[in-house]
């Protein structure tokens, strides 16, 4: 907090304004776990997916074994309310965990941000910004910075950027990567932490 502070004024202002970092890491068992879940929420509201997240876990008896759920008929994935990509993804994502190139929790950590962004998203369904969620959220990396997430951006222009508070937000206002990322470079190497309070930025406005 102090080096961040210390680097940057308007964020030590956003830092002050928001109070403490409280963030929490979340406690699933395996990189397969978390990504299964992720892989399932895409593209659903959260209440839709928690719900089909649910029928899944029961049909299993909890979260399910890699080669367990490669020899699930998809027709019993399906009566769950997973859908026939997320089905081969669900599949997908289970080879790869079993042949390897998904790593367990134990080696993933020994592993750089670089490697496990490169490996997890060789999985169908998986791409760059899911892995970053599981860098951040799962493993506790300190210096991930997801410059396509909406919320960051969001944050990144309301904090940095001038915009008459008398009107909303409009798309042209969200920053281009190559400018949070010139900026951030001071951040390093806790760019995490300063992600976190860009989502808080949004959570103020919204708030009023």
């Amino acid at each position: 907090m102090a080096h961040l502070k210390a680097a940057d004024k308007k964020l030590a202002g956003l830092i002050e304004r928001v109070g403490p970092f409280t963030m929490k890491l979340d406690s699933s068992a395996s990189p397969f776990e978390s990504l299964l879940e992720s892989i399932l929420y895409q593209q659903l509201n959260g209440k839709a997916a928690a719900t089909i997240h649910g029928r899944v876990r029961a049909c299993f008896g909890g979260d399910p074994a890699p080669q367990l759920m490669l020899d699930t008929p998809d027709e019993r994935l399906r009566a769950c309310g997973v859908s026939g990509n997320k089905i081969k993804a669900f599949k997908d994502l289970a080879a790869k965990t079993l042949d390897g190139t998904v790593p367990t929790h134990a080696a993933i950590k020994k592993l750089s941000d670089a490697e496990i962004i490169e490996r997890l998203t060789a999985v169908r369904g998986i791409g760059a910004w899911t892995v970053e969620m599981l860098l951040i959220f799962r493993l506790g990396r300190p210096d991930v910075f997801p410059v396509t997430d909406y919320g960051v951006r969001k944050g990144f222009a309301l904090t940095f950027q001038k915009i008459p508070k008398t009107r909303a937000l409009k798309a042209e206002d969200l920053p281009k990567a190559d400018v949070m990322l010139k900026r951030a470079k001071k951040w390093s190497p806790y760019r995490s932490v300063a992600t976190w309070y860009m989502w808080r930025a949004c959570d103020l406005k919204s708030s009023g």
